[in-house]
């Protein structure tokens, strides 16, 4: 009897309803159907999913971000179940977005740490491995007790940025945490490095005490993973203007801009705004400085590369 392989097992891509656009893009990529799915809500708001297609012995790639509302977790571990339950060879849980990440730890007493059991949900739902995509803490891999795949955003914003030939670029870290990622930005862009000296008064609420680098006549990129009320963005902005900078651009993977983020780039000296398509921007808090980049083609390359068995190592680059 012949040794039956995961490789050779055919890839199935099933999107939820978080970012239908982006996963209809990396089917495109990959020159794949999306998989038909019903989704559908019970008259009390309960999700119903189901499956409309054999995934028996399939290798399952599940896309969903599970930035709010709560049900976009849930469509997610629902999705991976009814695959796990109709036979999966295997299930990966593509989360371009990974929400609940920003309680990592007990900073404080009696309070939860969302991060570790949003993965210990993942992992009982039956997930087989996770791809993710900037993680708000590198540390949350750990958290997941099956093998995981974290990517960066970072190719594709430097890719942008080249294109720009910047003048005498100082790459900005927003606080002391993003010193790492801003320093990875410098060394593939050509640039310097400063940092900001940010103070956190309580959540979403920061205020910028000082730049610790030379930004005047320069221009400056500021770098973050994730931008929710803008107000350490703006006012990193702000305070980089005062200092003489030239222009500023900033780039964030994921795009909340929860209020009042918009209204506060808008005000800011801001030269452009980069995000990706990890979770979608409605129109309403679109604006003309905001530059909306693809992570399609990366993840369809993960999802190629994780489904025949190569290494994904090389898009780290």
């Amino acid at each position: 009897m012949a040794e039956y392989s995961l490789t050779s097992s055919q890839l199935l891509l099933l999107s939820g309803s978080a970012n239908r656009a982006l996963s209809e893009e990396i089917a495109e990529h990959l020159s794949q159907p999306l998989c038909r799915v019903t989704l559908r809500r019970f008259a009390d708001g309960e999700i119903f999913v189901k499956i409309d297609e054999n995934v028996r012995g399939r290798d399952v790639y599940i896309v969903q971000p599970t930035n709010p509302p709560a049900e976009n977790l849930l469509e997610l571990l629902l999705l991976i179940d009814a695959a796990k339950r109709a036979s999966a060879a295997r299930v990966t849980a593509v989360i371009p977005y990974f929400g609940y990440a920003r309680q990592d730890r007990k900073d404080q007493p009696r309070v939860a740490i969302s991060a570790k059991l949003m993965a210990n949900m993942v992992s009982t739902a039956g997930a087989d491995r996770v791809l993710g995509m900037d993680f708000h803490q590198h540390q949350l891999q750990g958290f997941f007790d099956l093998p995981v795949d974290h990517l960066y955003a970072a190719p594709v914003f430097t890719s942008h940025y080249r294109q720009k030939k910047l003048h005498d670029l100082v790459v900005v870290a927003p606080d002391v945490g993003g010193a790492k990622m801003a320093r990875g930005f410098a060394k593939r862009l050509n640039g310097t490095l400063a940092i900001i000296d940010k103070r956190r008064t309580s959540a979403n609420v920061a205020e910028v005490v000082n730049v610790v680098g030379d930004v005047e006549g320069r221009d400056c990129l500021i770098p973050d993973d994730m931008i929710d009320t803008g107000g350490t963005m703006s006012q990193a902005v702000h305070a980089l203007k005062r200092l003489g900078a030239r222009n500023i651009y900033c780039c964030a993977t994921h795009a909340l801009l929860s209020d009042p983020a918009v209204q506060r780039l808008q005000d800011s000296p801001l030269k452009e705004l980069a995000v990706s398509n990890s979770i979608v921007v409605p129109p309403e808090r679109q604006f003309d400085r905001l530059k909306i980049l693809s992570i399609a083609p990366l993840l369809s390359k993960a999802i190629g590369y994780t489904h025949s068995d190569q290494s994904v190592s090389s898009l780290f680059d």
